[in-house]
């Protein structure tokens, strides 16, 4: 387990990345002692949509105020923004020691350190006690975990009982063979995709209930065939998932892209309280 883990962080690992987006933010001319979230935004959110579903999510129940873990952080973004936005008390811990320096500093940047904290960590060995968070979250992290009961058992172990899980991942829908490279993985060997049914098993035998489910395929494709067509026009954004993927970027989105149009895979959101 210890060398998958490896071998999946190196699948993420860009060294500089805060540097990076540090000069991408200086050739746009932004005053880094002024720096926005929104700024950053096209980078540190490292999911289908982005922000845009990310703010969703946080409407979907009352987050007000509550303490969130956010599992499978990446560069923090949502972290950020449940902090800055809903006033949470957020902890984002990803497998990546890159991602959480980078989100530390970044965090640091937009002057919201004092209320985001990021650990390096393993989200099936999450270092917390029992019944520590009002709010457990996560996007797009499950498909790197082989051992989805162990992931799902954890999230449940640290959540307070009447607190929710929030989510929002892709799920394989059909049996179709996948093609890689994805976001998640050049390789087939470090992607464990399985269906929303098993997933709702998982949750249901831990004890927590369905509050709600939205299917985010067509709105996922929606946002694709957008960026294709930005894309032609005006080249890489400044400021997007080319910082974290680099020229990797089209093939891993156009291969997701083309699953979701088929069929195989599908993206869905959802609520369930413990």
């Amino acid at each position: 387990m210890e060398s998958l883990n490896k071998s999946i962080e190196n699948h993420y690992l860009k060294e500089g990345l805060y540097e990076d987006i540090i000069n991408r933010l200086k050739e746009q001319n932004i005053a880094l002692d002024n720096v926005k979230r929104t700024d950053i935004q096209g980078a540190d959110e490292f999911h289908v949509r982005g922000a845009t579903v990310s703010k969703e999510l946080a409407n979907s129940i009352n987050i007000n105020g509550l303490n969130v873990l956010d599992v499978g952080c990446g560069l923090g973004g949502p972290c950020r923004m449940l902090a800055d936005d809903y006033n949470c008390q957020t902890t984002g811990i990803d497998l990546s020691n890159e991602y959480i320096r980078t989100a530390s500093k970044l965090s640091e940047l937009v002057n919201l350190d004092n209320k985001t904290n990021f650990i390096q960590g393993d989200a099936t060995e999450l270092p917390f006690d029992d019944k520590t968070f009002d709010v457990v979250w996560t996007q797009h992290v499950q498909m790197n975990i082989p051992n989805k009961k162990k992931f799902y058992s954890e999230i449940n172990r640290v959540l307070k009982t009447g607190g929710y899980f929030l989510f929002y991942d892709i799920l394989r829908k059909e049996n179709g063979k996948v093609n890689y490279p994805m976001p998640w993985a050049s390789l087939a060997d470090h992607s464990f995709l399985f269906k929303e049914e098993e997933m709702n098993s998982f949750l249901k035998e831990l004890g927590l209930t369905k509050e709600q489910l939205k299917n985010q395929t067509q709105a996922g494709i929606d946002f694709f065939d957008k960026f294709v067509t930005k894309l032609k026009v005006s080249g890489p954004p400044k400021m997007g998932l080319n910082v974290l993927m680099g020229d990797t970027t089209k093939s891993k989105l156009m291969n997701l892209l083309a699953h979701l149009k088929t069929g195989e895979l599908e993206l869905i959101s959802g609520v369930y309280k413990k």
